[in-house]
């Protein structure tokens, strides 16, 4: 049974995927998967882009029938619980210290797809399209440690890379 509010049970929340991967400001990574998994529900959770809604635009241009919302890491963990049978998810996060963040909050995700976390300074390369750093390292095993399966993919269409990649 799904978690209680005012002793009424709650319906758990449809997560097709939740998804790691910087490039979502761009709106293609965004459009990709969602065609990919179906859903009709995009929530891009980062606090920074649902603070300034200038950077909305390049995310908004969803398929018909498709809504893009853009919440902070704890208004989705306060809202997410009110989705409706028929949201069907698509959860969209930069980093795995957001993704755990989400996870702690009580949103129930069962797998994370990673793909692109670009190079910047302090992070080295673990894949050719992830770089990370001793903080992304600490979140992805704490991931695992709490059941999450996680997976490297960069397409819907490509075979999954071995996690292991991340930590050597």
């Amino acid at each position: 049974m799904g978690l209680k509010q005012n002793g009424a049970a709650m319906a758990q929340p449809k997560i097709l995927l939740t998804r790691i991967d910087d490039r979502f400001i761009y709106g293609q990574d965004v459009e990709l998967w969602n065609e990919a998994v179906g859903s009709n529900l995009v929530l891009i959770v980062n606090d920074e882009i649902a603070a300034d809604s200038r950077q909305w635009a390049p995310m908004r241009a969803a398929p018909e029938g498709v809504w893009t919302r853009f919440f902070s890491v704890q208004k989705a963990i306060d809202v997410i619980h009110s989705a409706t049978p028929r949201q069907w998810i698509l959860i969209m996060v930069a980093s795995p210290t957001d993704a755990l963040a989400l996870v702690k909050g009580g949103v129930p995700i069962t797998k994370i797809s990673i793909g692109h976390m670009r190079a910047r300074e302090g992070k080295r390369s673990a894949t050719p399209a992830i770089a990370v750093d001793d903080t992304d390292i600490a979140a992805f095993k704490e991931l695992q440690k709490l059941g999450i399966e996680l997976e490297i993919r960069y397409l819907p269409s490509s075979a999954p890379d071995p996690i292991g990649n991340l930590f050597n």
